[in-house]
């Protein structure tokens, strides 16, 4: 089979350029290295939703921000993935931080950035009590937002599955080449995977810091991509109220600084670093990262309880040489499209980096016929916490697993953890099913539910208790079971 078109990487830019690509008349392939999607950058980032009035005006990543945070709120109904408009603050604490604003402010209005007001000190306090009362102003931005990143992709994932998309999981593209096709008397790409070939007749580079390897394959790079990696701390529920809008300090050439957040479930969230390494698998913490937190966010918003923090992590920002998003066709490579150096505000451009990609493929000749029968709705999970007391004993009546909490922490019941495994796209490890469901990432950090649901694992997928990973090959959690030594 030859596949009209192949996406390389299931990241959220992946995830959506998959979905954009449903809602027509195409066999359409999904590649992942991992074992799950959204396991790059997707599942270790801010999950901001940004108004967009720092990106540079008339760059891809203004135009696309802007689009993308205008999608928002459909795409997240339409998937049943949280999102919460709450507004940002960009915090000044001197004349030369205010000078920035004013910057920051004016370049929003030409971005075409909607309700963008400067505060004084007086106004910012009175929005947000716990922030320094050392402020002299703050840039308001009421369009900005939080939700979930690895939740939008899974959801965009599924619904692209839905609506036929092929995934293909632990799937590494290891070479590429083009061939003629006897059939159509066309080229087709041939991408030797770890599952062996698959041939599409358009390709899509979506493949996050391995961006320049994959287009390398193609012999067509012009561009350099380097991990950048951000060291994150997440406190506890308790914690979740400290602030209600997103807070930002100004900020510089590495990114957007240290913020204070909360998130969409309920946590705060503080973070990230900006640390230029070399390799691109180093999502690793360190103490030197995780203390410049504390003391940047401390900076923002005094006296923040680290002795909250239930969990630090660290994720990798596709940063490339350009300055800007890279999303164009190859100008040697028939069919070849760059969709790279994804990185801020790239989970909120991602809906509409779909569009955008997708219409050039069209450009290139890739016929876009819609479908008559495109589903955007996907079935949203079961959230046995959220529902009221009647909803709960009617899902406990047609499914008794939902009387079964396994995760105490943030009460999980087994009928969501079968349905995480079983749904398109399904979990195929503890991570997968953690990111699904929320199942681990309570205040004990899965100390108690991991080995029940470990066993739901292997009782849905038919394994071995031994075989359960955490995240893929390599994973693996308990030892092979071994008979008596002599």
């Amino acid at each position: 089979m030859v596949y009209d078109a192949a996406v390389i990487g299931a990241g959220v830019t992946g995830a959506f350029i998959a979905r954009e690509l449903s809602r027509y008349q195409l066999n359409v392939c999904l590649l992942e290295r991992e074992e799950d999607v959204a396991m790059g950058t997707t599942k270790a980032n801010s999950a901001i939703v940004h108004a967009g009035y720092d990106a540079k005006h008339r760059t891809l990543k203004s135009l696309l921000n802007v689009r993308g945070n205008a999608l928002m709120e459909q795409a997240t109904r339409e998937l049943g993935v949280p999102f919460k408009r709450i507004g940002s603050l960009v915090l000044a604490f001197n004349e030369e931080d205010r000078a920035v604003l004013e910057q920051l402010y004016q370049n929003g209005i030409q971005n075409k950035v909607p309700g963008l007001r400067l505060l004084n000190a007086k106004e910012t306090v009175a929005m947000e009590p716990n922030v320094s009362h050392r402020v002299v102003g703050s840039l308001y931005a009421p369009t900005a937002g939080i939700t979930c990143p690895y939740e939008l992709a899974l959801g965009a994932v599924e619904n692209a599955v839905q609506n036929g998309v092929d995934l293909k999981r632990n799937c590494s593209v290891l070479d590429i080449r083009k061939e003629k096709s006897m059939e159509k008397g066309q080229e087709n790409f041939v991408l030797t995977t770890e599952q062996g070939e698959i041939r599409a007749s358009y390709l899509v580079n979506a493949a996050g810091v391995y961006g320049e390897v994959v287009s390398e394959m193609v012999q067509e790079r012009s561009f350099t991509i380097h991990p950048r990696k951000g060291e994150y701390l997440l406190l506890d529920k308790s914690q979740g109220n400290l602030v209600h809008s997103v807070i930002f300090q100004t900020p510089t050439k590495m990114g957007k600084g240290v913020l204070v957040a909360p998130t969409v479930d309920g946590n705060l969230l503080t973070g990230p670093t900006a640390l230029d390494v070399s390799e691109k698998d180093d999502v690793g913490t360190t103490a030197e990262g995780l203390e410049k937190i504390r003391k940047e966010a401390g900076k923002s918003v005094p006296d923040i309880p680290f002795c909250d923090v239930i969990t630090s992590f660290a994720g990798l920002r596709a940063t490339p040489d350009t300055g800007d998003f890279i999303i164009e066709a190859s100008g040697t490579v028939k069919g070849f499209l760059n969709v790279v150096g994804i990185e801020s505000p790239g989970l909120t451009a991602a809906p509409a980096i779909g569009e955008y990609a997708v219409d050039l493929l069209g450009k290139e000749g890739l016929p876009l016929v819609p479908r008559g029968d495109f589903q955007p709705v996907r079935k949203p999970a079961v959230r046995f916490r959220e529902q009221t007391d009647e909803e709960k004993q009617r899902l406990i009546r047609e499914n008794p697993l939902y009387g079964n909490v396994i995760c105490r922490c943030e009460i999980i019941t087994e009928g969501e953890i079968v349905d995480s495994i079983r749904r398109p796209a399904g979990a195929r490890s503890l991570d997968g099913v953690k990111r699904r469901t929320r199942a681990g990432m309570g205040r004990c950090q899965g100390g108690f539910c991991t080995p029940r649901v470990t066993a739901i694992l292997a009782r849905e997928l038919r394994i071995p208790e031994e075989r359960v990973t955490k995240k893929g090959k390599g994973s693996e959690l308990l030892a092979e079971k071994r008979g008596p030594s002599c």
